[in-house]
């Protein structure tokens, strides 16, 4: 029993790496998307992303999936496009970290569809870490409107994001699925150029030309993605969803760091306040003890 917790321990340590990247490419991504618009950006960088890891491909052995693992590789493609998409059109109206905050709708369904889908049983450190998350949000929502401070592109974005969050709580759980069928390097190429090819079937709708600062913007967010993939696939294939999902809450201090750093955004008391639930709400739901109660 001793080695139990220390199992536990890597993957969730390997699943906040990969979540802090992603929180600092979320704001490569918004400084991207706000120069050349939400499609062109998401676009570029899943083709350098596609570029990136396709020599961490060919040193991996060129492993090509069974094309029960391709479907499914593209299955994931086309969700993260449209959470993406959805994402950074709402990230562009609000601040990073409420953007954050109203995104983290996402873990709470995926615990439930980690049960319909993967079979997993629920318990009940894992419901508490997901209703601690759920105080923690409202709380920073009404920060927000007791400062009086939501006109219609704040409310345009905060739909958008919500929206984002059914289609990311998808992604949590087939990105379980999915990292037990396939290795990190493949599924960082493969989700890459999938979603890149959804982008440029669209892209005469919206296509901008860049310049070297957004270039610049969407290949940082390329490698940062690129790098988030590698860790959070590694992490799910060696621990259940509903015990990572929770640890998706501390992208929310990333995010608050990232707007305030780069778009100067300063977090309210009720920001502070939330965030500390949600912290601990993810202790709470990484925690595992003999006396687990099920339901």
């Amino acid at each position: 029993m001793t080695a139990r917790p220390a199992a536990t321990l890597l993957p969730v340590l390997s699943v906040v790496a990969g979540i802090a990247a992603f929180s600092v490419m979320d704001a490569t991504m918004k400084a991207a998307s706000l120069a050349v618009g939400v499609g062109t950006a998401l676009l570029l960088r899943n083709v350098l992303g596609t570029a990136m890891t396709l020599p961490l491909w060919l040193a991996a052995g060129r492993p090509v999936p069974s094309r029960r693992v391709a479907a499914l590789h593209f299955q994931r493609s086309a969700i993260t496009a449209a959470m993406a998409a959805l994402f950074f059109h709402g990230l562009t109206r609000i601040p990073m970290a409420e953007g954050m905050a109203i995104s983290f709708f996402a873990p709470i369904i995926a615990l439930y569809f980690a049960a319909l889908m993967l079979g997993e049983t629920i318990r009940r450190n894992a419901i508490l870490a997901a209703l601690l998350g759920l105080v923690g949000m409202v709380v920073i929502g009404a920060d927000r409107f007791g400062a009086g401070d939501y006109g219609p592109e704040a409310i345009e974005g905060t739909v958008a994001i919500v929206c984002s969050a059914v289609f990311y709580a998808l992604n949590l759980v087939l990105q379980r699925k999915q990292a037990l069928l396939a290795g990190p390097v493949e599924i960082a190429l493969f989700q890459n150029l999938g979603t890149a090819f959804v982008f440029a079937v669209f892209a005469p709708l919206y296509w901008t030309l860049p310049d070297a600062i957004s270039l610049g913007w969407t290949a940082a967010g390329a490698a940062l993605a690129t790098t988030a993939l590698l860790f959070l696939s590694w992490g799910y294939a060696r621990a259940e969803a509903q015990v990572l999902v929770p640890v998706e809450y501390t992208g929310f201090l990333w995010a608050a760091l990232m707007g305030w750093l780069i778009f100067g955004e300063t977090p309210g008391i009720g920001v502070i306040a939330g965030a500390a639930l949600i912290v601990l709400g993810c202790w709470i739901g990484t925690r595992r003890t003999q006396n687990d109660t099920f339901v």
